[in-house]
């Protein structure tokens, strides 16, 4: 059945108007009355409740959607560690593409990053645009890949910014910075000397990060890994890096 985030409270036996996004989703896949879908919230409304209801369309109207909310399934398709992403953004439309493998693989959010090589820098109203449409293309692939948790992709941030407030809060788990230092350890080699429920993982944008920032991670309790010999590409490496941690 197809897959629709819905932002409200889900409960069996409840008639739902679907929110905007969803009711547009099912208006394009021409649905009808009486068709079968699986709705989802990431436990929203539900005091941690996640899983997904089935539903039947009961009406379609113009612009709205309205279904019947039907049985519960437990069931959650979700990683059993939580990676957070920090990323110097790549360009063009390597972001949108990086924001919906890492969804697919089960990034727990995603935080975009400029850096002093980032070729891609926004600000003010066209970088909070940007992350609404990243935070589509991360529900469209939750939807898609079977996952019931949508990362969360936060504001952009420059890297500085992002590192002072690593400083103010406390994090669980593990920091890593992906690097292409001589010391930086191989990453399966860290996975094997520690399996942490929780990490962070620092990844540059095209061009890397510079060594000073570099640096300001390491003070900030990052510790660098590699990936081998080979220089990917920010993107390639960000995936890489989820892919062994949470596969």
């Amino acid at each position: 059945m197809p897959r629709f985030f819905c932002l409200a409270p889900l409960a069996s036996g409840a008639l739902l108007e679907l929110p905007g996004g969803a009711a547009r989703h099912v208006q394009v896949l021409r649905l009808q009355p009486g068709d079968r879908i699986t709705l989802f919230n990431g436990g929203w409304g539900q005091e941690g409740r996640g899983g997904e209801f089935d539903a039947t369309i009961t009406r379609m109207g113009r612009s709205d959607v309205q279904v019947q909310v039907d049985a519960h399934h437990a069931v959650e398709r979700e990683a059993t560690r939580a990676v957070h992403l920090a990323v110097g953004m790549p360009a063009n439309e390597r972001m949108d593409w990086l924001v919906e493998k890492a969804t697919e693989l089960g990034v727990a959010s995603i935080q975009p990053l400029m850096a002093e090589r980032s070729v891609l820098r926004l600000s003010g109203e066209r970088a909070d645009k940007k992350v609404a449409h990243w935070q589509s293309v991360a529900i469209a692939a939750c939807e898609q890949c079977g996952g019931n948790q949508v990362p969360t992709i936060h504001p952009v941030l420059t890297l500085s910014a992002w590192l002072q407030r690593q400083t103010a809060t406390t994090t669980r788990g593990s920091r890593w910075l992906l690097s292409l230092r001589p010391d930086s350890a191989a990453l399966n080699l860290r996975l094997a000397q520690q399996a942490p429920q929780e990490a962070s993982f620092l990844c540059g944008p095209e061009g890397g990060l510079s060594s000073a920032e570099e640096d300001a991670a390491l003070t900030q309790g990052f510790a660098p890994v590699s990936l081998g010999p080979r220089v990917l590409r920010s993107e390639t490496a960000a995936l890489v890096a989820l892919a062994a941690l949470l596969l």
